[in-house]
């Protein structure tokens, strides 16, 4: 089985790394396709070899610009790589425009299409992932999804028949990294923030950081905390404390973006987490870390059901507790699964690509 798979952005890098090395282990030819949507080498370089796996077979070097620009370019250089591999299927995961793209393309093609993590709904329609995701779940011809919200989400959307419950690749990916300690780029950072409780940040998505107005006044919060902050920084955020001609208080500790074993072994040593990413929501949770969501919603609604999460009110932008937040804890969460759902997803594969090429 040739299977391509494609990625553009950190958090993909991350979650596909699991799915990858399943493939190779039941001996399938993977053919990975970076898109260059993260170009920064702290975006993307830094996730292929501390993980064990190979760099992309392609890397397409679109870099960046509107979405529509940045999406048109994948959309071009992704075909004609799929007209050169011609793969039995493409997998795309996640909610970018790398996973819009890649679908997009295959679909043109008459190639299968599995989307990982599918159902995923925001009902935030500012959001571009919102769109990437709605529209790549109607493209896909296979749907791996882990709750039951998202096939609830599935089943209103009329797309139930081409769903297959998996687990959480993120789980699995947590696993296999998180054994390792960090190295010295962790032990420096923990150098820095001393013996106290500290949380982490996290802060790039846009409707964060291009409302000015908005980042002001949460950028605000942030450096009122009394807690030391580890902030493993964004290029987007960067250049926006830079524009702002904002500044940070000591007690806020900024770094460069970190690779995935470093961040596990970091977050695993924090007491709090502020973040408005996605997939962190769950690594907190999955480390027994309260989550503090700084958006108006989230995907992972059962993360906030279950008491692990709570959402930043960001109408009226309250002071944050950090203590008060570190002492919320919560149930557990079974529809994650097992930690196998990379396994899963490649032994279903097999039988349902299998199955279109006999014609079954």
């Amino acid at each position: 089985m040739r299977v391509m798979t494609v990625m553009g952005a950190r958090p993909q890098f991350i979650k596909m790394a699991p799915v990858r090395l399943a493939l190779h282990a039941r001996g399938h030819e993977e053919i990975s396709v970076h898109t260059g949507q993260h170009y920064d080498p702290g975006l993307s370089d830094i996730f292929f070899q501390p993980l064990g796996l190979p760099r992309p077979r392609h890397n397409l070097e679109v870099g960046s610009g509107t979405h529509g620009e940045q999406t048109a370019r994948m959309l071009s250089a992704a075909e004609r790589t799929m007209i050169e591999e011609r793969p039995d299927g493409v997998v795309a995961i996640g909610d970018t425009n790398s996973t819009l793209a890649g679908a997009l393309a295959a679909v043109k093609l008459h190639i299968p299409v599995a989307h990982i993590e599918a159902g995923l709904r925001s009902f935030n329609r500012r959001m571009p992932e919102e769109h990437n995701r709605v529209c790549t779940d109607h493209l896909s011809d296979r749907l791996y999804y882990s709750t039951r919200a998202a096939c609830e989400n599935l089943v209103r959307e009329g797309l139930l028949a081409k769903a297959v419950r998996s687990g959480d690749v993120t789980l699995d990916s947590v696993r296999l990294f998180s054994a390792t300690d960090g190295g010295p780029e962790l032990a420096l950072l923990l150098d820095r923030v001393g013996p106290r409780p500290f949380a982490v940040l996290t802060l790039h998505r846009a409707e964060n950081t291009d409302d000015a107005d908005r980042f002001r006044r949460l950028w605000g919060r942030i450096n009122e905390m009394a807690w030391p902050v580890v902030f493993p920084i964004h290029p987007r955020t960067r250049e926006v404390l830079a524009r702002l001609a904002l500044s940070t208080v000591p007690s806020v500790h900024v770094s460069s973006p970190i690779e995935y074993a470093t961040m596990l072994g970091l977050l695993r040593r924090a007491s709090l987490l502020l973040t408005d990413s996605g997939g962190l929501q769950k690594e907190a949770y999955f480390l027994g870390v309260p989550c503090l969501t700084l958006r108006e919603e989230t995907e992972w609604v059962e993360t906030i059901e279950a008491g692990w999460n709570r959402l930043y009110d960001l109408s009226t932008f309250p002071p944050i507790d950090a203590e008060a937040e570190s002492r919320r804890h919560g149930v557990a969460i079974e529809e994650y699964g097992n930690g196998h759902a990379a396994e899963r997803i490649v032994e279903d594969l097999e039988s349902w690509l299998g199955s279109r090429a006999t014609g079954l």
